[in-house]
């Protein structure tokens, strides 16, 4: 079902509602996170999105991350589940967001060079130097990353 997420919008207009995503999390050979900048908010978060009706969270992070970023992935491993705190967007929209967040590989495509509907750019971040992130929980979900690449690189 497309657009299920604006068919819900024009339900219930602004009202805050809950809603599932899947981001991914895909880190260069200097430790680096890629991150796109967002074309509603104007800052920074990992590519993912709104799972549409039938999907999974693993088929919605390959479909997100192909759309925010122009990359193929292909799902590592899940990280984690986040659930804590929402999001206000600026047309007014408010959601409280279950994300799953998965760690993943490049397989194909492109970076993106140019901006879409969706990301005016794509970058790769230090952890510990991030840009101005969409909401908290794109924050604990970048920390959540770190630590299992710190825990899963330990036990190498």
């Amino acid at each position: 079902m497309a657009n299920y997420i604006k068919e819900i919008r024009a339900l219930v207009g602004h009202k805050p509602i809950i809603l599932n995503t899947a981001a991914g999390i895909l880190v260069n050979d200097q430790q680096q996170v890629l991150l796109n900048l967002r074309t509603d908010t104007h800052n920074w978060s990992l590519p993912g999105g709104y799972l549409e009706y039938g999907e999974t969270y693993a088929t919605t992070c390959l479909r997100e991350y192909k759309e925010d970023s122009g990359i193929d992935v292909e799902v590592v491993d899940r990280i984690g589940i986040f659930d804590k705190g929402e999001t206000a967007y600026p047309n007014g929209d408010v959601a409280q967001t279950i994300s799953a967040l998965f760690l993943v590989k490049p397989i194909g495509g492109h970076v993106l060079t140019q901006a879409t509907d969706e990301t005016l750019k794509l970058d790769y971040f230090d952890f510990d130097n991030l840009p101005p992130l969409l909401n908290q929980q794109n924050a604990d979900m970048i920390h959540a990353a770190q630590e299992y690449l710190q825990t899963h690189s330990a036990t190498k």
